[in-house]
């Protein structure tokens, strides 16, 4: 069987897809957008990681940014990111649920919306409310 010339790179094309799409993971190393870690510019979707040594820093910065702000009590002390969400923007943006602990050592959960672009070492405290204000 002969295969034409011009056909060739349109063929390569098509078989680099096909396989792109049939191994996970695969498709977002190509930017087809699967289910792994890529994320489409502008949507939320799950931090795959919470406990990643990044993801618990932006917590902690979080809460020291919103006493600062004088967002949060002196109070509180961080303990960890319990869960969270990134959103792909020019940057980042991560919405985390901080567990944080009051002065008599109770449970005080937090979400903090962080922006951050590490390219321009920009970081920066957009929203730090109590969980049940912050639905």
């Amino acid at each position: 069987m002969a295969i034409n010339r011009r056909a060739l790179p349109l063929l390569l094309l098509l078989s680099l897809a096909a396989v792109a799409l049939t191994i996970p993971g695969a498709a977002d190393a190509a930017g087809l957008g699967g289910r792994g870690r890529g994320h489409l510019l502008g949507g939320w979707g799950p931090i795959p990681d919470v406990g990643d040594a990044h993801i618990q820093e932006l917590g902690g910065w979080a809460l020291g940014q919103a006493k600062q702000d004088r967002l949060a009590s002196d109070g509180l002390r961080f303990r960890r990111v319990v869960r969270g969400e990134q959103q792909v923007v020019s940057g980042m943006n991560y919405r985390l649920v901080v567990d944080a602990a009051d002065l008599k050592g109770q449970s005080a959960p937090y979400v903090a919306v962080v922006y951050e672009q590490s390219w321009t070492n920009t970081r920066k405290l957009t929203s730090f409310k109590p969980v049940s204000a912050a639905h």
